[in-house]
């Protein structure tokens, strides 16, 4: 058996000129210099219901799901909008509600003042219905867009790195963890 941990990154915004291509940059490179995880991005705004006859656009559609049906673990990258998360990501998230049974959730927020944690808050309870679990820590830039030069880099990434770090240790935890669950006791027979 594979040890390392299928992670799918999700891109938490669809808007055009989104600050979430930076943020999801900068994990991704984090993750990268990482052993333990298999990564995978997602793209809501990729994700769109294609014209039935648009081919090339459901063939993507139908691997990013495809991804989600397969992982261990998430990492969602989230703007909070309005006090709230991103619609775009909810739909993702009710897309495929059985990836979610019995697997972890990890956040990386961004925002204003608050840093994007009340969307984090309220996407926690959204999948705890889903029967996710999601990790305490978690990454939260305050004034994202003081925080990444115009190049879409992070310009003081100490504080942000170490807390992605705690972040990824207990993600790669509970993904094991739950994994061995589900393959000793599919979460089926549990899920009630």
């Amino acid at each position: 058996m594979d040890d390392k941990v299928r992670l799918v990154l999700i891109y938490g915004s669809v808007r055009e000129g989104r600050l979430c291509d930076s943020v999801v940059n900068w994990v991704r490179e984090e993750i990268a210099q990482r052993s333990e995880f298999e990564l995978t991005l997602v793209d809501p705004a990729r994700l769109q219901r294609p014209a039935v006859d648009d081919e090339a656009a459901v063939a993507v559609r139908h691997g990013y799901l495809q991804q989600l049906a397969r992982a261990d673990a998430f990492l969602i990258v989230t703007p909070e909008y309005n006090h709230g998360y991103p619609a775009a990501l909810k739909q993702l998230i009710d897309e495929v509600p059985i990836s979610w049974e019995a697997r972890p959730v990890a956040f990386v927020s961004y925002g204003g003042q608050s840093g994007g944690l009340r969307a984090v808050e309220q996407l926690r309870q959204v999948l705890a219905e889903m029967h996710a679990t999601t990790v305490r820590n978690s990454v939260s830039f305050s004034n994202a867009w003081e925080q990444f030069d115009e190049q879409g880099r992070l310009a003081q990434p100490g504080h942000a790195r170490s807390a992605l770090a705690r972040t990824l240790v207990q993600l790669n935890w509970w993904a094991l963890a739950l994994r061995e669950g589900r393959r000793r006791s599919p979460y089926e027979r549990v899920r009630g």
